[in-house]
């Protein structure tokens, strides 16, 4: 049960008490308490590699029956992640009939295996529609959990051949690349480590507004933006809501997503308010990368089923609003060992410090090597509003160190020698009463894509509605490549160097300036860096259609071939889809906008032009328009204005239809992405620029939806 408290105000705030945390888990220590000894250790084999026996599906099977049972669950389901960058499920109740009685029932085959319908999720042709088999089996390196009343098994998602029709599948598979890879690394430096993993922080982005303002706004509903709406006059330029006092409102609503994240083990920390009026951020603390992108899909669900009994609507929308803020989700990324060590830790001795060079050159290494391809994994039309501006860094990809990390790598590029680094320095600030502080090794660049913030890496570009994996799938993969490549040359050097260090460090040297040109600590807002970034060979343009390529590039598919984590038929599937859901999202976007302006803004506009024409008819503006007077009257300007603003909106409803369907008979999806990007921006840009110009001239009573000012600073 949740438990509220009723504050003075009426207001029902939910209790966050410790013991509840990952009470709807069926995680290991639930395990002991219902499963025997011997499937305890039939798992911990399995979990080594080796097969599973159909007594222990069973046994496990029923176990989870059980538990799930007794705390009110009734329906199970193979919870998975299609290519629709949401999740999905399809559930079976726990009872059978037989012989007209009815008797519960769950057995192994049912928790490994599923048989979803296929045929109406996207894949990139790896099957066709009339095709419906699909199967789902069971990740048991994500624990189940009970959703509503309902037992959901994290599950993988592929295809009858068996190709990978989801997102879990090839980030399982860069995992193990990246785990065999880098821990090759690592027994250079220690000995025991077992296994390497990446782990994951991932700060959400959102904003709350009022429900019934929702709910007046089409292009909110149908899109998840608004594609129309004049700046307010105030909107973040003040810089007062950011960190300040969180609304009771909205403390409401976050003390009972804490609780409900909480019992789903999604170890919520942090909590604020955003840049931008109405924009919010909360964030657990650091899981393991799998277990960290399952609950990011299950924490943005719960973020709008939350707001909404709450009376509000939670917006992931990467950039709901011109002008303002827009929403990321920074993945805060690391490696870390079976044995404890974070390996983006700065070392506390020499050999540490040569082990945190090596992993940091070998990273930089592989974001210079893939960086298109690391674009393209946030080349979405939500990110395309919002990335280059209002807190977002641009799409140029460059890596950020800081100062001290910055000189340290300048100067073993210049000479051979490990540099001296320390994690953290004091910093005084002159009030003896005030506690001393520690200085981190960088600064944070909130303008950089990439950045190193002390012993993690903060990709900042993912979007807010955005799954995480396609990103962290890349990154792993480019990674493990690099880390690959490291030990290749270490072991070619060590017979030309006195000692194994020294060959070490002659190879972390080679990848620093071999990367060198991603490197970029300053503004990357700066217009300048724009052109220094071309003159490095950083790519600077954000042609989504274009950029998309990079999934079928040569160097992509010998870098998911060879590790196993792409066939080249997923690979091409996977562009595929990207493409098709660009011209679907702006097919939506499109013919919303024109459906606005036929059914909102120009009936509204008619309206009061009829207003103006009735002002201007009277006999008292008569006399006034035929007298000696040089300058129009005030109403005859609107009129002249309005009518100006409605022709031009007429005919780019007219023109954006025909470039749309001239568009469509384009012979295929790659011709029709790229025409997108060339000419249906520019013309919703311009028809929202006399949309906005209409608004801002129509009295309040008149405009048929809730203006920015209302929107965005009602939630009190």
């Amino acid at each position: 049960m949740i438990t509220k408290t009723a504050p003075a105000n009426g207001v029902a705030m939910a209790r966050l008490r410790p013991e509840q945390f990952g009470e709807l888990v069926f995680h290991k220590e639930v395990m002991r308490q219902y499963l025997s000894e011997s499937a305890l250790e039939g798992i911990q084999r399995w979990e080594r590699g080796d097969p599973i026996s159909p007594e222990l599906a069973d046994e496990i099977a029923n176990a989870l029956r059980q538990w799930a049972t007794e705390r009110g669950a009734t329906h199970y389901t193979h919870w998975f992640q299609p290519l629709t960058g949401l999740t999905a499920e399809k559930h079976e109740n726990f009872f059978e009939v037989y012989g007209g009685k009815v008797l519960s029932g769950f057995n192994g085959n049912e928790l490994l295996q599923q048989e979803p319908d296929a045929s109406s999720f996207p894949s990139g042709g790896l099957r066709s529609t009339f095709e419906a088999r699909g199967y789902t089996a069971w990740d048991p390196t994500s624990p189940p959990f009970i959703y509503g009343r309902t037992l959901c098994i994290p599950s993988v998602y592929v295809s009858y051949d068996g190709h990978a029709l989801d997102y879990k599948t090839p980030l399982l598979r860069s995992i193990e690349a990246l785990n065999a890879s880098v821990r090759k690394v690592v027994s250079l430096f220690y000995r025991g480590v077992q296994r390497v993993f990446p782990t994951l922080g991932i700060e959400q982005e959102f904003f709350l507004i009022e429900a019934s303002h929702f709910a007046q706004r089409p292009d909110l509903q149908l899109t998840g933006r608004t594609l129309i709406g004049a700046p307010s006059p105030r909107g973040q330029q003040m810089e007062d809501h950011y960190f300040g006092s969180i609304p009771e409102r909205v403390i409401a609503f976050f003390e009972e997503l804490e609780l409900e994240a909480w019992r789903l083990g999604i170890p919520l920390k942090t909590r604020h308010n955003e840049v931008a009026p109405a924009q919010y951020e909360c964030a657990p603390v650091f899981e393991e990368l799998n277990v960290a992108i399952d609950h990011n899909q299950l924490l943005m669900d719960l973020l709008q089923r939350t707001a909404r009994r709450h009376g509000l609507e939670c917006l992931l929308h990467e950039k709901p609003f011109a002008g303002i803020n827009g929403s990321g989700k920074h993945n805060n990324w690391s490696l870390s060992t079976d044995t404890g060590i974070n390996l983006l830790s700065v070392g506390k001795n020499p050999r540490e410090n040569l082990r945190f060079f090596s992993i940091l050159s070998i990273i930089l290494r592989a974001v210079y090597t893939h960086a298109d391809l690391l674009r393209a994994t946030i080349a979405t039309p939500g990110n395309e509003h919002r990335l280059g501006g209002n807190e977002a860094p641009p799409a140029i990809l460059s890596v950020f160190l800081g100062k001290a990390v910055s000189q340290a790598v300048e100067a073993l590029e210049k000479v051979p020698e490990l540099p001296k680094l320390t994690d953290k320095t004091p910093l005084s600030l002159l009030i003896p009463r005030l506690p001393s502080l520690l200085r981190d090794n960088t600064d944070r660049n909130r303008t950089a894509p990439f950045a190193f913030t002390g012993n993690k890496f903060e990709f900042r570009a993912v979007g807010a509605s955005a799954h995480c994996a396609p990103a962290m799938i890349v990154l792993n993969a480019a990674v493990a490549e690099s880390a690959e490549r490291f030990i290749a040359e270490v072991e070619a050097r060590r017979t030309a160097f006195p000692s194994k260090e020294m060959a070490i460090l002659s190879v972390v040297r080679d990848f620093l300036i071999e990367s060198r040109p991603i490197r970029f600590d300053g503004n990357n807002y700066d217009p300048a860096w724009q052109e220094e970034a071309s003159r490095r060979g950083l790519s600077v343009s954000f042609h989504i259609p274009k950029l998309l390529r990079t999934y079928i590039s040569s160097s992509t598919q010998k870098l998911f071939i060879e590790q196993k984590i792409f066939s080249s038929t997923e690979l091409h599937a996977r562009y595929e889809v990207r493409l098709e859901r660009y011209v679907k999202a702006y097919g939506i976007e499109l013919h919303t906008l024109l459906d606005l302006l036929r059914t909102r803004v120009l009936p509204a506009a008619f309206q009061y032009q009829q207003q103006l024409a009735t002002l201007l008819s009277s006999p008292t503006d008569q006399a006034l328009a035929t007298s000696s007077a040089p300058e129009k009257l005030p109403q005859q300007i609107l009129f002249e204005t309005l009518q100006a603003h409605i022709t031009e909106i007429w005919k780019g409803i007219h023109h954006a239809q025909k470039i749309w369907d001239e568009i469509t008979s384009l012979p295929n999806v790659e011709e029709q992405a790229s025409a997108i990007f060339e000419r249906v921006r520019s013309c919703m840009a311009e028809l929202r620029m006399h949309a906005d110009a209409v608004e801002a001239l129509l009295p309040k009573d008149l405009y048929p939806m809730p203006r920015y000012a209302d929107i965005l600073f009602t939630v009190r």
